[in-house]
This record gives C-alpha cells, sequence and structure tokens, in this order.
C-alpha cells in the first residue's frame, strides 16, 4: 500500500509543474499579443502622419485650404466687387433729377481689376466719351439725331445735366419707345391655327376624352354638331311637363345588363324601364340575379348589388313587360339586344329602333350610331354622360322617334303599301 501512495505522489507532483509551465506560456502569448498590436497602432499613427504631410504638400483644392484667413479675405474682396458691378453695369434710362453722365465719367476713371488681380490702365479720356455715347445709339435714328446748339445747350453744360455734343432727351426717349413697341409686337402670341382632325364615326366624347376639349370642339364642328349648353339638363328636353303620365300607344324601353360566367363577358338583364310617349316612366324594375354576377359593370350600367338584392324576380318581371307591350308600338335603341336579353318577341311592324332609321344615319353621317351621338347631333341633348340610366335612355329614343314620327310612321305605311 505504501509503495502505491509514492506513485500517487510523484504524479500529482508532476502534474503542478505542467499547469505552471501553461499557465508562463500563456503570460508570454499575451504580451507578445500586446506588443504587437502596440507596434501595429504606432505604424498607422506614423502612416497617418506622413499622408497628412504629403496631403499638405499637394496643391490645394478648396478655397479654404488657400490660406485661413478666408472669411476675412472675402470680406476685403466685398467692396471692390460692388464697385465692379457699379461700373459695369450701364444705365438703362434717363433720371430728370439726376446727373448719370457725371456718374459715367467718374466710373471711367476708377481702375479696372482683371481676373488676375492686375490693374488695368484707365482708357483715355477720347475714347471713353465715345464709348459713353454708343448705348444711346441707334441705327434707326442715328441720322435724325442732332447735336444741341443755343443758350439750352450752354447752360446745360454749365449745369453739368449733360456732356458736349450731347442727344436730347426727347429724342432718346423716343428711340426706347420703339424699341418697346417692337418688343410687344414680337411678344404677341400669334393665335394657333385649328388643326384637321379627321375621325370618321368617332364620337366627340371619345375625342375630347383622348386628346382635350378643343379637338372635341373641331370634331363637332366638323360633325356639324352645336356645343352642348351646360345648362340644359337632360330631363327638361325629353320629358314633356304636365303631360299624361299612364300608357300611350308607343312605349320607349330600354335595359341595363349585368356580367355574368368566369370572364364576366356573358349578360343577364338587371334592369327595365319603359316610358310613355311624353317621357314619363311607365315601369321601372330591377331584376334578381338568376346566376352569380362576376362584372356588374358598374361604370356604364349604373348597377350595384344592393341594387339586385332587392330586385323583383325574372319570370315576373317578362310577364309584366310582355303584357305591356303587347299591342303597342315599341320604341328603343339598338331593341334586338333588349328583346334577347329578356326572351320576348315583338311584332317588326310595331318596332321602331332609332338605331336603324335611315334617315338618321344620314344626318350622322355613321352606319351604326349610338344614342348618345344622336341625341347630340340631333336634340342637342348630352345622355350617358357618366353613368347610364335605363330611364333616361329610353326618353331620349322617344324624344328621337316624335321628332321624326310623321315621315318615320308614313314611311312604314308606303312600304306596306307596296308589299300589297
Amino acid at each position: 500500500m505504501a509503495k502505491i501512495r509514492t506513485k500517487e505522489s510523484k504524479a500529482l507532483a508532476g502534474n503542478s509543474t505542467s499547469i505552471s509551465e501553461n499557465l508562463k506560456k500563456q503570460h508570454r502569448k499575451e504580451k507578445k499579443k500586446t506588443l504587437f498590436w502596440k507596434k501595429k497602432i504606432k505604424g498607422a499613427r506614423k502612416k497617418a502622419q506622413k499622408d497628412s504631410k504629403a496631403m499638405a504638400d499637394m496643391p490645394p483644392k478648396n478655397p479654404q485650404e488657400v490660406s485661413c484667413n478666408w472669411k476675412a479675405l472675402q470680406e476685403l474682396l466685398k467692396p471692390k466687387a460692388a464697385v465692379l458691378d457699379s461700373v459695369l453695369t450701364a444705365p438703362s434710362t434717363y433720371s430728370k433729377g439726376k446727373n448719370k453722365a457725371t456718374e459715367e465719367r467718374a466710373a471711367l476713371k476708377m481702375p479696372k481689376v482683371n481676373g488676375s488681380e492686375r490693374m488695368l490702365a484707365s482708357k483715355p479720356p477720347e475714347k471713353a466719351k465715345k464709348n459713353q455715347a454708343e448705348p444711346f445709339a441707334h441705327p434707326v435714328s442715328a441720322s435724325s439725331e442732332k447735336p444741341v446748339h443755343g443758350k439750352n445747350s450752354h447752360q446745360a453744360q454749365e449745369d453739368g445735366k449733360e456732356p458736349k455734343g450731347g442727344y436730347r432727351k426727347d429724342n432718346v426717349e423716343r428711340i426706347y419707345g420703339d424699341i418697346k413697341q417692337k418688343r410687344r409686337k414680337a411678344e404677341e402670341e400669334v393665335e394657333p391655327k385649328p388643326a384637321d382632325i379627321w375621325f370618321d364615326d368617332v364620337d366627340p366624347d371619345d375625342i375630347e376624352a383622348a386628346l382635350g376639349p378643343e379637338a372635341a370642339k373641331i370634331a363637332r364642328k366638323n360633325l356639324g354638331i352645336p356645343e352642348v349648353r351646360p345648362q340644359q339638363l337632360a330631363e327638361e328636353a325629353l320629358v314633356k311637363e304636365k303631360a299624361f303620365e299612364g300608357l300611350t300607344k308607343a312605349v320607349a324601353m330600354d335595359c341595363e345588363m349585368v356580367g355574368v360566367g368566369p370572364t364576366g363577358k356573358d349578360s343577364i338583364v338587371a334592369r327595365v324601364s319603359i316610358v310613355n310617349l311624353f317621357g314619363k316612366c311607365v315601369y321601372d324594375k330591377y331584376v334578381k340575379a338568376m346566376e352569380k354576377v362576376t362584372d356588374y359593370r358598374t361604370a356604364v350600367s349604373g348597377i350595384r348589388p344592393e341594387n339586385l338584392k332587392t330586385g323583383e324576380d325574372f319570370k315576373i318581371v317578362q310577364e309584366e313587360v310582355a303584357s305591356i307591350l303587347k299591342g303597342r308600338v315599341l320604341v328603343g335603341h339598338a331593341l334586338h339586344n333588349d328583346l334577347k336579353i329578356l326572351f320576348l318577341d315583338h311584332p317588326k311592324k310595331k318596332i321602331r329602333d332609332t338605331q336603324r332609321y335611315k334617315p338618321f344615319k344620314q344626318e350622322v353621317k355613321s352606319g351604326r350610331p349610338s344614342l348618345k351621338l344622336l341625341c347630340e347631333k340631333l336634340l342637342n341633348v348630352k345622355v350617358q354622360a357618366f353613368e347610364h340610366s335605363s330611364v333616361q335612355d329610353a326618353q331620349a329614343a322617344m324624344r328621337l322617334y316624335m321628332m321624326a314620327r310623321k315621315q318615320w310612321e308614313a314611311s312604314f305605311k308606303e312600304k306596306s303599301k307596296t308589299k300589297k
């Protein structure tokens, strides 16, 4: 047992000596590191000092580097700059109370400073007098101007108001007046000539949206459409006041539609409106959607989701419209679309479509005129400016029909006689 203990004690002694050696090594390493970084910092400082000296040897880049008293130098140069400005600027007009000729003489006597701050010799007095007379000379009126003689000229020379051989103030004012008139004539704006717009079958409102009001005005003139008066409301022009409000022999109909299907291209009826001969609304109902609406087309149709929620069933609307149209003349614009969307038929003899009426086409010079264009051209009324209204569209179609009713009905009678 004693032997084993001696071995263990030796091992412990060996371990303590190895630990102390390791600690010494670590201290040495740390000292080396500190010395290394100290040397590096010193070297960096020396480099910075060398760079600063090199920069000092380089030519100055900023004005502050030229001299340490830059601000003081600027303040000293300010009065010199003011004197130079007063010398260089020539007087634009004469003033009655002040003697500008004497001021110019004084300015010419002052020495000028060049850009390199060298003093230039002043001009001799004869050359100065010639230069003094140059700004007042004019090539047109030079021959008419004469030097002043007599008592007035002698007094002016004594008082110092005008130099020897000077010009009259009246002549100078007249010269400057002529110059001003010429400038005004040059500055007058020449009225632009109206551009030629050659678009055929284009709505002037579309031109206004694309090119502006001036282009639309020219297009309306070319088409012969008079200027639309903003105070003339559509209702006042299309509806007859204090007229019969019931059903008449002829009625006008218009429908508003919304989009269904994945792309919203397919259409279903959303609103039906019918008016009588005098533009009074006889029937106006929203229709509940039978399919999911993917495009309400509010910008054009004016239909919103809440309108269809409170609407009537399609079958009820279809039956009511069919009963109203039975035995009556049906007026409208592009009626084939409205009848198709309602799944209804109507006799051709009793259909009056404003889109297909030939005299309207000829007047507007369009194969398929829009209701908007017809109203602007023939009625001088602006419709469909923003969201469409089926009531207003039906009123517009009826008003167009009433305007040409006699001729239209006469043409139908002639056609029926020729067929027989």
